[in-house]
């Protein structure tokens, strides 16, 4: 079985391959997502602990999380469904997929490094992989760099160069609090509360009216009633 491991914290990774099962009967039977101890992988990888993250069968068919078998299934998916990307708008396909439990089948499974050992893991600990892209939404920018409410997050926006020329690209900031939002929010506002005044405006004509009507109706009805008495008598 492959292992594709994952740092998060230096942006690395690294593919191992482990032929002998029984350094991974630890991870046998866990579900996605389980924290499992990796000092049965070897002595490079003792007192680390790996989070399961996923992985495909020797068919290529992926984990999904929450279904909990080690075998395929075949399920409706839907947009929004992971292992799944809507062709056709309002499109459903049934699609073979492998449960969440790690079991001897598997081809590559997932691990992500929650917890370093004491030793250096080389091609996984012992370097530093810059990020390419920096944050986009306007509050993890604020996290990055520990700026305040009042500080203009447009300023520390993490612009990256293209090719050989001195040319930068920045990304658009995403939820970035301006005048004009504040400005458009005010006006939809104002539109929200015209338009309730106006129905309760519309509500009270319409009531007055119905009473005028009811009134109109009852002394139709009363006249109708004198008029037949008078016809008798």
């Amino acid at each position: 079985m492959k292992l594709n491991i994952a740092n998060p914290t230096t942006g690395m990774q690294k593919l191992i391959e482990i032929d002998d099962d029984k350094k991974l009967l630890p991870f046998f039977d866990k579900r996605m997502a389980s924290e499992v101890p990796g000092d049965s992988l070897g002595d490079e990888f003792k007192g680390c602990i790996f989070r399961i993250a996923g992985g495909n069968d020797k068919q290529g068919f992926p984990m999904k999380q929450g279904i909990l078998c080690n075998h395929r299934v075949r399920l409706l998916f839907k947009k929004g469904m992971s292992c799944y990307r809507e062709r056709r708008s309002g499109c459903r396909k049934r699609k073979s997929v492998r449960g969440c439990v790690v079991g001897p089948d598997l081809a590559v499974m997932s691990l992500v490094l929650v917890k370093k050992g004491a030793d250096e893991i080389p091609g996984l600990t012992d370097d530093n992989k810059p990020r390419r892209l920096g944050p986009k939404r306007a509050s993890n920018i604020r996290k990055l760099f520990g700026l305040e409410k009042k500080d203009d997050v447009r300023q520390f926006v993490v612009r990256r160069q293209i090719g050989d020329k001195k040319k930068t690209k920045a990304p658009k900031i995403q939820r970035l609090i301006t005048p004009q939002l504040l400005q458009r929010k005010r006006y939809f506002k104002a539109l929200t509360r015209k338009r309730m005044e106006a129905g309760k405006e519309m509500k009270a004509e319409y009531q007055k009216r119905v009473a005028e009507y009811r009134q109109q109706q009852k002394e139709a009805r009363a006249a109708e009633v004198a008029k037949k008495k008078k016809e008798k008598k």
